[in-house]
């Protein structure tokens, strides 16, 4: 009688390709974290260009000087700072390009989201474009800030489909509070660049500001704050029984009341840069803020 073999079969080993896919599949959370981390970097490292005057830096686009795509030593730091600012917009790109690969096989929300926020990234690059050459037209720089803003916010919902708590929908009130805590808090962002391109603040000595008054605006933006707060308590009051709702929420009340905290702070010091920075960030966690909770209040399954 013939011996039968017991070794298992095997079939062929997988490819280089492969291996990469299951890894980029296995951390497509990861790398979505890593995508709203850079995107909220490039608010913080904009706000730097912003507050050192090297909005201008380059003076041009797509170059960074008529006869050279990159910085050299006639601009000084201010070149350096702006174009270095430019260059993060590939590292943005890369990160965002991973994570469309690694969600590619998952059609519908969360394939459709990657594809927008990486479609972001080279429009954001144009936009950033456009401020250069309209030197520093404020209201093209709020375009450019608050693109950012949208930009941080579909990265939250990304990371929200990807993986949150499975729950239902909130009730009609706790989605309705959440929506206009979001509307309210949009306005906030919008009045806050109306803020910053009436200020000192604008990314060169000599560009252009808005011409409204510094001061009017800026109590303007602390009454939408003011509100924005008072929205969020009450989604907070509404959503109190839904553990999730309630959780986010929460965060963003907090973040909220730093923000407030350091704008008042910053307002009465004479905006120092240090501070104007991280209001900078604030407002990027703000923008994070209520993209979560407004998704908190949708339906989820695991």
């Amino acid at each position: 009688m013939g011996m039968t073999s017991t070794e298992p079969a095997t079939g062929p080993a997988p490819s280089a390709k492969d291996k990469v896919l299951a890894w980029l599949r296995a951390h497509a959370f990861g790398l979505a974290v890593a995508n709203l981390v850079a995107n909220i970097g490039i608010v913080v490292t904009g706000a730097v260009v912003r507050l050192t005057g090297s909005g201008l830096g380059c003076p041009t686009w797509p170059k960074c000087t008529e006869e050279s795509y990159v910085a050299h030593e006639a601009l000084g730091i201010n070149g350096v700072i702006e174009f270095g600012n430019r260059l993060l917009t590939y590292v943005l790109a890369a990160i965002a390009i991973t994570v469309v690969v690694a969600v590619w096989n998952r059609r519908g929300v969360i394939r459709n989201l990657a594809i927008v926020v990486a479609c972001g990234v080279p429009l954001q690059g144009v936009i950033g474009g456009i401020t250069v050459l309209t030197e520093l037209n404020p209201y093209v720089v709020a375009l450019h800030l608050l693109a950012s803003m949208a930009m941080v916010g579909l990265c939250v919902w990304l990371l929200d489909e990807l993986r949150s708590p499975e729950r239902e929908a909130a009730p009609r009130s706790v989605r309705i509070a959440s929506l206009v805590t979001f509307v309210v808090g949009w306005l906030s962002l919008w009045l806050g660049t109306v803020v910053t391109g009436s200020g000192p603040h604008s990314g060169d000595l000599d560009s252009r500001r808005t011409g409204l008054d510094p001061a009017l605006v800026s109590h303007i933006h602390a009454y939408a704050v003011y509100a924005l707060v008072a929205a969020t308590l009450v989604t907070l009051w509404l959503g109190r029984r839904h553990a999730y709702v309630r959780q986010v929420t929460i965060v963003l009340l907090v973040i909220e009341l730093a923000q407030g905290l350091i704008g008042w702070v910053q307002y009465l010091t004479d905006l120092p840069v240090v501070l104007v920075g991280f209001h900078m960030l604030g407002a990027a966690l703000i923008s994070a803020g209520l993209a979560r909770v407004l998704v908190s209040t949708r339906a989820h399954s695991a």
